[in-house]
């Protein structure tokens, strides 16, 4: 209707923005509150009355974290909640609840009876059947949906060894299992947004409240002055009620003469003349002394209440525990639905590798860059066939749970699981379809890859170091930029062994130092191994044992150079002419 009037402010008897929580966006700002406990809330509230400097830290004495209606487990860790309700921003890692259902002859499956908030039931079903048809979760053969009122999936494990927990934690990590509820308290606190944390919306909350109080009692107030004003009006006719009703028979316009004869103001002679005749009876004299008594306490009562800010502080308190025992957490409506558990530590990589099959795989590279994955070990080379054009380039045997590194000749380094490499069946494919080279790049070697061992790494341009090979790793299609080539290219990557490194440059001459004077660094340009002139540039190297002596492949067969001593100096000399035998290749390998 037109005389209504709408609030501007709802005079909530609780905090209903943390209760309920609220999410939304406007335009250049968005808020995200969780939802919270009523009783939780209620308590923090009153222990700040109480303890006005209170901190964050204490409130989270009473306030544990966000509470679900879907209930769930919080995993977040106390840390982490603490600095999300002392800034008003952070996020809960939120998980389903799930227990165990042991079904006979040492099989069991997995009922989940709570998700996570906000996460449609369906939409999880969807994507854990896409999971398994993609075979993404290797450890969960099949999911059933068993629901009624309740929430009860069943997942099923691929295998009664399979542990729950890791079952779980590999699900957690690939559906909304496991979400992350963001919280953002960007709120308007006198007409202005700001993001403000907990203590400050309680305290928000809290001067709101006692706002309430004082303009209810101010309100309340009014309206008993008036009625008291009219009742003292009353109770001077009732003393004087023949001479009242003489003037109202008597005098044509009784109210002035009313208001002259008995002093009394033009609102106490109105009601006066309002009164019906029934109500000069002695029992309404009674009944409105009473009334003018009963008022007249309420109204002292409201004067001290507005006159001290310690007692509206103790009625604001007063109110929030009656609303507290309507949210009782003993009752169904205020129990706190969603728990804090801390994760279990799951070497998921490790249990989903122990599920891998492991089995014998020779890689081949071609010279044109043609990859394959041939099953079994001790492959005879000559029966591997190639396109026409193209031949062998590297061989490599592993197993087909491990993972090769391919270094680049612009220093760079890539990673191949495999068991995810193209079958051993006809040619293979280009290489260049799994990872991310440039045209005029190439693949200088090929090896698996083994994090506890070392490699030397050199460029043409007589400069190298050490890297560990874990510092190899990578997953990313374009790879990662190990070796800084100055304008050369990479063109050796051999295993560290041994104590001492033999160089040679196309030149022909060979330098032999310690391995402890080459760098070990996890990428770079590296330091000068030897010196050229005349355009010369690296041509091998090739680190070995000093007990046994430098050992060399030429035609097929292996040759020790005993006087290999003589060729010893000091890392980034010129070095001298190889000595004789040496391959004609000018490289160590023949």
């Amino acid at each position: 209707a037109e005389n209504d009037e709408e609030p501007v402010v709802l005079p909530a008897g609780f905090p209903n923005l943390l209760a309920n929580g609220a999410t939304g966006i406007a335009v250049g700002m968005a808020t995200s509150i969780p939802p919270h406990n009523v009783a939780e809330v209620i308590d923090a509230a009153r222990y700040l009355i109480d303890k006005p400097k209170a901190t964050t830290e204490e409130l989270m004495q009473f306030v544990q974290g966000p509470d679900f209606p879907t209930g769930g487990v919080i995993v977040e860790d106390r840390a982490s909640m603490l600095e999300a309700y002392e800034t008003g921003r952070g996020a809960f890692r939120m998980r389903a609840r799930w227990h165990v259902e042991d079904t006979g002859r040492g099989t069991y499956q997995i009922i989940v009876t709570e998700i996570p908030y906000q996460v449609q039931k369906s939409r999880l079903l969807e994507k854990l059947s896409e999971l398994l048809e993609a075979k993404k979760v290797p450890l969960l053969e099949d999911v059933r949906d068993e629901s009624a009122e309740d929430v009860r999936l069943v997942l099923v494990p691929r295998a009664k060894t399979v542990e729950p927990d890791v079952l779980m934690e590999s699900l957690f990590k690939t559906c909304d299992l496991e979400t992350r509820f963001s919280m953002n308290m960007n709120v308007l606190h006198k007409g202005a947004p700001q993001v403000m944390g907990l203590r400050d919306v309680l305290q928000a909350y809290l001067d709101h409240r006692r706002e309430v109080v004082v303009r209810r009692a101010e309100f309340r107030l009014d309206k008993i002055e008036k009625r008291l004003h009219i009742l003292e009006g009353f109770l001077k006719a009732y003393l004087n009620i023949d001479e009242v009703i003489r003037i109202i028979r008597t005098e044509d316009e009784p109210k002035p003469v009313l208001m002259s004869r008995f002093k009394i103001s033009d609102i106490q002679a109105e009601a006066i003349l309002n009164l019906r005749l029934r109500a000069l009876r002695k029992l309404e004299e009674m009944e409105i002394q009473g009334e003018h008594t009963k008022l007249t306490e309420e109204r002292d009562e409201l004067v001290k209440l507005l006159g001290s800010e310690r007692r509206q502080w103790t009625r604001v308190s007063k109110e929030l525990k009656a609303a507290r025992d309507e949210f009782d957490p003993s009752t169904e409506l205020g129990r706190r639905r969603a728990t804090f558990e801390d994760a279990p530590t799951v070497d998921l990589a490790a249990a989903l590798e122990a599920t891998r099959p492991k089995e014998p795989v020779t890689v081949v590279l071609s010279a044109q860059g043609w990859i394959r994955g041939m099953k079994g070990h001790g492959l005879d080379p000559e029966t591997i066939k190639f396109k026409e054009g193209d031949g062998p380039g590297f061989m490599e045997e592993v197993m087909s749970t491990d993972k090769l590194v391919f270094m680049s000749s612009d220093g760079r380094a890539f990673m191949l699981a495999a068991d995810k490499l193209p079958g051993g069946r006809g040619h293979g494919e280009p290489i260049r379809l799994s990872i991310e080279l440039e045209d005029n790049v190439a693949i200088v070697n090929m090896f698996k890859f083994d994090p506890e061992r070392k490699r030397v790494m050199a460029s043409s341009t007589g400069y190298g170091f050490v890297i560990p090979e874990a510092e190899l790793e990578s997953n990313r299609k374009a790879g990662k930029q190990i070796v800084n080539t100055g304008g050369g290219v990479l063109n050796v990557c051999v295993p560290f062994l041994g104590d001492m490194i033999a160089v040679v440059g196309t030149n022909r001459k060979m330098l032999i130092f310690p391995l402890k004077d080459l760098p070990e660094m996890p990428r770079g340009k590296g330091n000068k191994l030897q010196s050229y002139s005349g355009g010369a540039e690296l041509a091998d190297l090739i680190t070995f044992d000093k007990r046994d002596g430098l050992i060399v492949v030429t035609g097929g067969r292996h040759r020790a150079f005993e006087e290999w001593k003589e060729w010893k100096g000091q890392r980034a000399q010129a070095g001298k002419v190889v000595p004789k035998g040496f391959p004609r290749t000018g490289t160590f390998s023949g």
